[in-house]
């Protein structure tokens, strides 16, 4: 029963996940810790950051790292299948369909109106690793109280050497985690 409910989380996350990875994580976090409470919430952000830092896409890591997390090697397979599956068969469909009628106003009247329902959900997802990894996982909703000094002094100086400087963002995040691993074993 685990691997059909994962199959179908997971197929339902690539049927609708437009956007790519970062617009998915609304509907991960949806299905993983909200509907199905296979993770905590603290839980999806690790698998989130873990599926941000290895190799490949997000979606597709988050499917293969919840799966397992779930029901073992089994349950990545699955649910990596069923977050893959529907995106073959509509990339399929779409590239038949954009090459035979691109010149059309529709379609790019379409693909205009997509824009901003992508950024909603990719802005949606930032806020909540934002609202997570300031204030911790909360049981009562709502309750801000208490910010983590940390992350908050890790995440302003993250943003300010990513504006200022346009440093390459894998050494921002490298040197974020030697900062947080210092800081937090000090603090």
């Amino acid at each position: 029963m685990i691997y059909l409910e994962l199959f179908w989380s997971f197929f339902q996350i690539g049927l609708f996940s437009i956007g790519g990875g970062y617009a998915a994580m609304p509907l991960i976090q949806h299905q993983a810790v909200d509907l199905h409470q296979w993770l905590t919430m603290t839980q999806f952000a690790d698998i989130m950051t873990i599926a941000e830092m290895t190799p490949g896409p997000i979606a597709i890591n988050s499917a293969t790292f919840v799966g397992i997390q779930t029901a073992g090697i089994p349950g990545a397979i699955v649910a990596t299948v069923g977050c893959v599956l529907p995106s073959c068969g509509i990339v399929t469909a779409l590239a038949y369909l954009y090459y035979r009628f691109r010149g059309l106003a529709m379609v790019q009247g379409v693909l205009q109106g997509l824009r901003p329902a992508v950024v909603a959900m990719i802005a949606s997802a930032g806020i909540s690793l934002i609202i997570l990894s300031f204030f911790g996982q909360r049981t009562i909703p709502g309750d801000l109280s208490g910010i983590n000094p940390i992350s908050a002094v890790l995440f302003g100086a993250g943003l300010f050497v990513l504006r200022k400087w346009k440093v390459n963002p894998i050494y921002v995040m490298a040197g974020a985690g030697v900062a947080g691993v210092l800081l937090y074993s000090v603090f």
